[in-house]
């Protein structure tokens, strides 16, 4: 019994600090034994590369005992000297046969024993000369060997042993220093250089240390002109191994010096700076591609071998040209450069596959260059063909990164929505629809996770009906996913995509869902406050039902904007200037029962019920499909005539009777064209054909529509044009004063008051919600 106390009182003390003892000892044991054999290594080979004078040690001309006359102990106690003397004026010869090492003459050709250690090193530059060899190519084993571990490589060891990596910190540093430059050294293997070839190696070797004593060296037009022409002439790896090296120097230029790291080159000419940003951006590509060609799989799938030695070799090459190509990104401001850098990845694509942690910080950094406001149209362009061609040759895991970025850079990108980001929102909305048809299985499977995170959204506000709880639903970054999946759909859902596909779209089951989030996201708070919202999600359900054939009912949330105390009762006068509807979501509190405003959401009644009836204006039933709506329209008309509780606005009730008008002469064209058939209405096919070879633009309300969208245009122009005069004035002013220009009229509606708006307190919110209720309360009492 004492014995097993002892036992678990030993377990419990002192077990654990044992074996961590045990564990650090053994690590230093493995590390002292790899430090010999590294040190035995380097002699052996120091000897067998540059012969006994290396290192600065002359030989001894008293040489010892021979091999037969020694004992085992003697012979290992002193190391690996020549054990015969050689004969001046004579060619060297290998010292002994069990060694299996021979040294490498001039005009001696290694054995075929010993032409594994040199094969890969035999390649040239065009892949078919072999006359590069480790010693030719000035290759330095002592400094291969002298450069310590990588930096990935003390990375991982700070990660996965933190104790072992402190024991080295604090009694031998030395070991965890590191070269930049050491991860290209191989590199030098697999290229030739005719210009070091031409030179004895003796001035070679001076050379080396005239470049060792010359800290500083300066990148010149020179050096990179003889560079390109090696690249062009010869696809030479050597010249592209300075090339990145200058590249990545280019990259880091405007960092601070932290004194971690001696850049191999300065560069202070500017000129020089942006020789080396096109040379690299574009022979670089063509270098690789030459030496690891793209191929095309039989399935149309692109990819590069990654299982030979030179793919092995060049990946740190590619990984560095990569890495200073996204660092060099973000310091870039200039629209052709960022178009050139950002074009420059799409060669690299293939290559990149196999680095995912790079991979994914290559598409951040290019999907923040597409969704950022500050990016131009061709910039954002640029950044897509990037995403495209990814999505394109990536497997299953890349795509269903690049998808949820783009949505993730889309919703950031569109928090801001005024005249000036409008554009580029609605660009990158287009482009990133496209991409969602690449495959439909990822596409469905990412887009129903994003329709039901808006749904959960949705059902949030609708639960926890606090004072704040309908801010996350209407905002802008809200409104435009809505719109953007409708975009998606509409584009991959269509009759005629599905024809080109021969199949019928996987995307088609997300429709229901997301017309009955966008109808409660409409309804969620029916006041005049937000009828700008319902009119921007009413367009994304119109543009969806166009493209899909399929209804969605509408006509009761206008109806719901038309008999609202906003456009029943009669407005005030007002001053203020027209509101855009195109960019406000909102509505200022100020435009509230005022002629401006009333006359607006008139507008967008009318337009909204005239592309909702257009859409079914051939249909065959018509006629019965618009009667409710035509007597609930002239039921208003009638309403709005009265003296006393009528509106009085005659320019909304004119287009409003002229609309009714149209609408009538449509049911009655069907009326006429039905009346000739001879086929019953359970004949579904002839039904379906019914007026199929008439366009919809020569129906009556067709051609009212076309006109109406004609007058639009025009006076969007028009609108247009004077928004940016009057801020071209407003920048003269501001400049003639000489003064930040903070002093704008209060009555106007600006964009940055647009932005603002979405931050009003929640008292003001509750304030007119509030007023918006009592007014209907009002109403539905007389």
């Amino acid at each position: 019994m004492a014995g097993i106390k002892a036992t678990k009182k030993f377990e419990k003390k002192h077990l654990k600090g044992v074996l961590e003892r045990r564990k650090v000892t053994a690590k230093i044991k493995q590390r002292e034994q790899i430090q010999n054999k590294k040190k035995a290594k380097r002699a052996g080979d120091n000897e067998f590369y540059k012969g006994p004078d290396a290192n600065g040690i002359k030989p001894n001309k008293n040489i010892g005992p021979k091999a037969g006359e020694m004992s085992v102990d003697d012979f290992f106690q002193g190391g690996f000297e020549i054990l015969e003397k050689e004969q001046k004026g004579t060619q060297k010869k290998p010292a002994a046969g069990k060694l299996g090492k021979r040294k490498r003459g001039a005009d001696v050709e290694p054995k075929e024993d010993d032409a594994s250690d040199s094969s890969d090193a035999q390649l040239s530059d065009d892949g078919a000369d072999g006359s590069d060899s480790d010693s030719e190519a000035g290759v330095d084993y002592t400094e291969e060997f002298d450069t310590g571990m990588t930096k990935e490589t003390m990375k991982e060891l700070a990660k996965n042993d933190p104790e072992f990596y402190k024991f080295l910190k604090e009694d031998d540093p030395e070991a965890l220093e590191f070269d930049e430059n050491t991860m290209f050294d191989e590199i030098d293997e697999l290229s030739g250089s005719d210009q070091e070839d031409a030179q004895p190696k003796k001035k070679q070797k001076k050379n080396k240390k005239a470049g060792q004593e010359d800290v500083d060296n300066e990148l010149t037009q020179a050096m990179i002109a003889k560079w390109k022409e090696s690249m062009e002439e010869t696809h030479s790896l050597r010249a592209a191994r300075q090339v990145v090296i200058a590249f990545r120097c280019a990259a880091h230029l405007h960092e601070g010096d932290d004194g971690t790291s001696q850049p191999k080159y300065t560069i202070t000419n500017p000129n020089a700076f942006n020789d080396i940003l096109k040379v690299a951006l574009d022979q670089i590509p063509k270098v690789l591609n030459h030496h690891l060609p793209v191929k095309e799989s039989a399935s149309h799938k692109t990819y590069v071998n990654t299982e030979t030695k030179k793919f092995k070799t060049l990946s740190m090459l590619v990984r560095s040209f990569a890495t200073s190509i996204i660092h060099l990104l973000g310091t870039l401001s200039d629209d052709s450069t960022l178009k050139l850098t950002l074009s420059s990845l799409k060669p690299l694509l293939p290559y990149l596959l196999s680095f995912r942690k790079l991979l994914k910080n290559m598409v951040k950094t290019v999907v923040a260059f597409w969704s950022q406001s500050a990016s131009t149209d061709t910039t954002r362009m640029t950044a897509f063909i990037v995403m495209d061609r990814l999505v394109e040759i990536g497997d299953k895991g890349v795509r269903d990164a690049v998808l949820k970025a783009a949505y993730q850079g889309l919703v950031q990108g569109s928090r801001v929505t005024n005249h000036n980001t409008i554009k580029g929102v609605n660009l990158m909305k287009n482009s990133a629809a496209s991409l969602w048809g690449r495959d439909q299985n990822l596409g469905y499977t990412t887009a129903f996770t994003f329709i039901r995170q808006l749904a959960i959204h949705l059902r949030n506000s609708i639960v926890n009906n606090k004072n704040d709880a309908f801010r996350n639903i209407y905002n802008w970054q809200y409104v435009h996913s809505l719109d953007f999946w409708s975009r998606v759909l509409s584009e991959h859902c269509s009759p005629l995509a599905e024809a080109e596909a021969g199949k019928e779209s996987q995307l088609k089951l997300l429709i229901y869902p997301l017309v009955q989030v966008t109808l409660g996201a409409m309804r969620l708070i029916p006041t005049s406050l937000y009828f700008p919202l319902r009119f921007h999600l009413m367009r994304s359900l119109l543009r969806l039902s166009r493209a899909t054939d399929t209804y969605i009912p509408l006509a009761s949330a206008l109806l719901e904007v038309l008999n609202s105390n906003e456009m029943k009762k009669p407005p005030k006068t007002s001053t203020l200037k027209q509101l855009d509807f195109e960019v406000a979501y909102k509505a200022p509190k100020s435009y509230l029962r005022t002629r401006v405003y009333q006359d607006g959401v008139g507008e967008q009644i009318v337009e909204l019920f005239s592309e909702y009836f257009v859409l079914w204006s051939k249909n065959i039933a018509f006629p019965e499909f618009a009667l409710p709506v035509i007597i609930m329209l002239k039921r208003w008309l009638k309403d709005s005539r009265k003296k006393s509780s009528g509106n009085n606005n005659t320019k909304f009730a004119s287009s409003l009777a002229l609309l009714v008008q149209k609408i009538e002469m449509n049911a009655k064209f069907i009326e006429e064209k039905r009346a000739k058939v001879d086929f019953a209405p359970k004949d579904r096919k002839q039904v379906d054909a019914f007026l199929r070879e008439v366009d919809w633009q020569n129906t009556p309300l067709g051609a009212f529509v076309v006109s109406q969208r004609i007058l639009r245009d025009e006076k969007a122009k028009i609108m247009e044009e004077a928004r940016l005069e009057e801020e071209q004035k407003k920048r003269e002013e501001k400049e003639l004063k000489g003064r930040g220009g903070d002093d704008d009229d209060e009555g106007e509606f600006s964009d940055e008051q647009d932005v603002d708006l979405a931050g009003e307190s929640d008292e003001e919110m509750e304030e007119e919600v509030e007023e918006e209720g009592s007014d209907e309360e009002e109403e539905e009492e007389e």
